[in-house]
């Protein structure tokens, strides 16, 4: 593996899932460890995601350009990044890369990893029944769509 992506967030799923990352990015030692977070609009209905275009969505992302709001959610996204990244570091990983795209979550982790060329995405999974029923899993979208190996840490 030369190259493997990580989705991260805030979640404490994804803490979780980070103590297994670290420990197989040990032990493979990639040449290349993609961090990526996706920002995700806040504040709406658990099915807003289905009932954007993808038209809608563009448009939504260009109208919040720039704004106050927008630049909270990068705030967010780069304090998270540099956690993990730090928790990498000081496992000796240093060859990180952090990325942030902007949308729905398992499309742009997936348009991340083809972006970045990446071998294997490293995914949590929150398991929740309420998020299946009504937006379907991220993890589970990731699985579906990939054309390369996904590994999903299910949350204890």
């Amino acid at each position: 593996m030369k190259k493997i992506l990580i989705a991260v967030d805030e979640t404490k799923g994804t803490k979780e899932l980070f103590g297994l990352c670290i420990d197989m990015c040990s032990c493979a030692r990639p040449e290349t460890i993609v961090l990526c977070y996706v920002e995700k609009l806040e504040g709406r209905s658990l099915m807003d995601d289905a009932l954007l275009s993808i038209s809608e969505m563009s448009t939504l992302k260009k109208a919040l350009e720039g704004t106050e709001y927008q630049e909270a959610l990068d705030k967010k996204a780069e304090a998270v990044l540099s956690y993990y990244k730090k928790a990498l570091g000081e496992k000796g990983l240093t060859a990180v890369k952090t990325v942030i795209r902007k949308g729905h979550p398992a499309e742009e982790i997936l348009k991340a990893a083809d972006d970045e060329g990446v071998d294997i995405i490293m995914i949590g999974s929150r398991g929740s029944r309420t998020s299946r029923l009504f937006m379907g899993s991220v993890s589970r979208e990731v699985v579906d769509n990939a054309h390369i190996p996904v590994l999903v840490v299910k949350r204890k």
